[in-house]
């Protein structure tokens, strides 16, 4: 777990509602032209056809319904910064829940709209300060929510790369909550100021112990765009791999992350 001293980022819950409803819908929309063959395409998670990963994240977003429909929780004990480092424990849990709805449902298309369904009608009621008994532990509505913009977006890129030609669109708000969840867990799992790590045009933060930069040109820089910096936190490429191929650039002392990363697992 990240040391306990975390910085702290806002979200704007009216945003954050409207990515996850956008991106859940653009996924649905690409899902619904999948030929059979598609569907059964492996993908970079292990055994997971595509059927499966796009199973997967129904199940992803049926969990705010789901814990909506559930009796609240007395208190909370997770904080969104601690989320990308408590999802690898329940990561067997989810693996066997996956199978377990793809054999029984089938039917993709009814799922989603069921799915997208229940989903709009819970949060067209339901306060962000409502607690949600998630997998991971108990957090409020409005920070669950910003946890399914990084389900959604790292899945909608697990899809586009298992099927060629797919290209479902990113929300802009979805990529940019995603993008900036995973930047501050990097700044939480490694705090200091010595290196600032750009991703934009969504995010920078300062991390790793060392002299910390106050003027001028910082002298350890990390610089990539938001989905590699989002493959690299999540595991889908490695460091050494990405500065090889240049999504990103590395420069001081202080700038490899390869010892930081992935962030989830």
């Amino acid at each position: 777990m990240p040391p306990a001293k975390k910085r702290t980022r806002t979200y704007d819950p009216a945003k954050i509602r409207a990515a996850v409803l956008a991106q859940f819908g653009n996924v649905r929309e690409a899902v619904r032209t999948l030929t059979p063959e598609q569907l059964a395409l492996p993908t970079r998670l292990g055994d997971w056809t595509v059927r499966e990963l796009a199973a997967h994240l129904t199940m992803a977003v049926e969990s705010v319904s789901r814990n909506l429909d559930r009796d609240e929780p007395a208190k909370p004990d997770l904080a969104l910064l601690d989320w990308p480092f408590a999802t690898a424990a329940r990561a067997g849990d989810i693996a066997e829940g996956t199978r377990e709805l793809t054999a029984a449902q089938p039917d993709l298309g009814a799922l989603y709209t069921r799915t997208g369904e229940r989903l709009t009608e819970r949060l067209a009621t339901a306060p962000g300060s409502r607690l949600l008994a998630a997998r991971t532990g108990t957090m409020r509505l409005d920070d669950y929510l910003v946890t399914r913009t990084v389900e959604l977006v790292v899945h909608t890129d697990d899809l586009n790369a298992a099927v060629p030609g797919l290209g479902i669109p990113y929300d802009r708000q979805a990529l940019a909550a995603c993008t900036r969840l995973l930047a501050d867990a990097l700044a939480a799992k490694a705090p200091g100021g010595s290196t600032e790590v750009r991703i934009p045009p969504y995010a920078v933060v300062q991390c790793v112990e060392g002299p910390r930069h106050t003027r001028g040109t910082p002298p350890n820089v990390v610089e990539t765009d938001p989905l590699t910096w989002i493959r690299l936190a999540t595991g889908r490429i490695t460091w050494p791999d990405a500065v090889e191929t240049a999504t990103v650039s590395a420069s001081g002392e202080r700038a490899d992350l390869g010892g930081l990363l992935p962030l989830m697992k």
